[in-house]
């Protein structure tokens, strides 16, 4: 499906990708792996070391 500039998504046509950014945005807590990673690893960074 790659020829001629087409792609197709399930997900998007389900609008889940939509559901999954909206969700994202009102709550602030990501919805990738590497998101949440990054989220709490910077949530316990600041615990050890604290605010600068």
């Amino acid at each position: 499906m790659g020829k001629f500039g087409f792609s197709f998504s399930l997900n998007r046509l389900l609008g889940i990708t939509g559901a999954k950014q909206s969700f994202a945005r009102k709550t602030g807590v990501p919805t990738t792996r590497g998101g949440v990673e990054r989220k709490l690893g910077n949530i316990i960074i600041k615990s050890l070391f604290g605010k600068k």
